[in-house]
């Protein structure tokens, strides 16, 4: 077979170097297709459920949002395990697919399944998924670097500007904002008045919830003209919140500031986030969608952000805390370069021992060749070019320059005794 195989070469070169330029223009197009990541994901197949009920208990939240999730999410077909776990106001259920299923299937059923559960929770208790991404989908964080604007203002222009812009990049699958305060409205009640006049805290809360909406009415004509009647009562500011009604005391009604105050604060913290020990930032973590080119969302994320940066108040500028594409890109250059070193070594290792320009030029060509069908399986089984990979590759170049040169060695020997006999018969 082995004999046949090179006899059918030898009569027809053109076939062979047809087929070998089309093996490299193949890869060439794999190069440009196959996923560019740093690392291998090596993750499990998994989809995160996250439910908040903020102010209860993990006994709390364990036996009436955590395990009425966990018992109807376990009929879903080709699941490997569910693990869970439940903290004071959250609860995270993790649910582990087999390998070689279609992520987005499984959030379709993860998905229809949740709509049924959704009937066994408390009231306003409503689970959602996490982003489709993978434990090592955080490619880039970012911090904004803003001198004389305070954290919560900071954190406001981070999670009502810059990221939801960075969000309608291809390839990103959400941006995580982290640090800072977040803005709220707080009431603070005094016990005291609030006992004078009768009003219990469930009272107060009904109130601040029914007095921020708007309610539509129907149209009325006048004139040939034709008016649609609506009630604007959302909240704008603080004194809108201190003069909403509660209930009647003794024929006077009873607001806000009557039993409290109303300030500007912060929501709960569970942590912060510190940059080189210089104080609090605060930014955000952009996270890639599951299957896509890591160096590609990062070039478009920094793209995005030089547009998001022409909209930041004077003095914000953006601040890079962790980039992948610069791993990445070092990795690319590692294997080019070593690619580049053993051909040359090659080919000069072949002048000297053999001193014939052809036999070089055989495993010259045998190299990229070689890296471009690598390539071509990458693509293939859908695993990306990063560094275990690439090493892989480059330590392959080793072993195919060796048995090109054995083989370019042994061949050269057998022509040339096969010569001498000739000439000497």
């Amino acid at each position: 077979m082995v004999e046949e195989l090179i006899t059918f070469s030898l009569k027809n070169r053109l076939i062979v170097l047809l087929v070998s330029a089309a093996l490299f223009g193949w890869g060439v197009y794999s190069v440009q297709r196959n996923p560019i990541d740093a690392i291998p994901d090596l993750s499990e197949n998994q989809i995160i459920v996250f439910t908040e009920w903020m102010g209860r208990s993990p006994q709390v939240i364990e036996d009436q949002v955590t395990y009425p999730l966990v018992s109807n999410l376990q009929g879903i077909p080709k699941i490997k395990n569910i693990r869970a776990s439940s903290m004071f106001g959250m609860s995270f259920v993790y649910i582990i697919f087999e390998d070689n299923l279609d992520t987005y299937w499984a959030r379709t059923r993860v998905l229809e399944r949740l709509n049924y559960a959704q009937r066994l929770l408390p009231q306003n208790v409503v689970p959602t998924l996490g982003p489709d991404g993978t434990g090592v989908g955080h490619i880039f964080w970012y911090h904004l670097e803003a001198k004389g604007m305070d954290l919560g203002e900071q954190r406001a222009l981070q999670d009502w500007y810059v990221k939801f812009a960075l969000q309608t990049v291809p390839g990103v699958a959400e941006v995580a904002s982290f640090g800072g305060f977040e803005k709220q409205y707080q009431l603070v009640l005094d016990p005291l008045k609030m006992q004078y006049y009768n009003v219990n805290i469930m009272e107060v809360m009904d109130a601040v919830k029914t007095s921020n909406n708007d309610v539509g009415g129907r149209k009325f004509e006048m004139s040939n003209m034709a008016y649609v009647v609506r009630g604007l009562g959302y909240l704008k500011n603080s004194k809108d919140i201190e003069t909403i009604a509660i209930k009647n005391y003794n024929s006077v009604p009873v607001t806000v500031k009557d039993i409290g105050t109303v300030q500007m604060g912060g929501d709960l913290r569970l942590g912060i986030f510190d940059a080189n020990g210089d104080g609090e930032v605060v930014g955000g973590i952009v996270v890639m969608r599951y299957g896509e080119n890591a160096d590609k969302v990062i070039q478009a994320v920094k793209l995005k952000m030089k547009e998001v940066a022409k909209g930041l108040p004077e003095g914000v500028t953006f601040k890079t805390s962790y980039d992948r594409s610069e791993l990445i890109e070092k990795a690319i250059e590692s294997v080019k370069g070593t690619l580049i070193e053993e051909m040359i070594a090659v080919s000069i290792v072949v002048l000297l021992f053999l001193f014939h320009w052809r036999s070089a030029l055989i495993i010259l060509i045998q190299l990229p060749i070689s890296v471009a069908i690598g390539f071509i399986l990458l693509e293939a089984f859908g695993i990306s070019s990063n560094i275990m990979s690439l090493t892989g590759i480059a330590l392959a170049i080793g072993v195919v320059v060796d048995d090109g040169i054995v083989m370019v060695e042994n061949a050269y020997r057998t022509i040339s005794e096969r010569q001498e006999e000739i000439t000497n018969n």
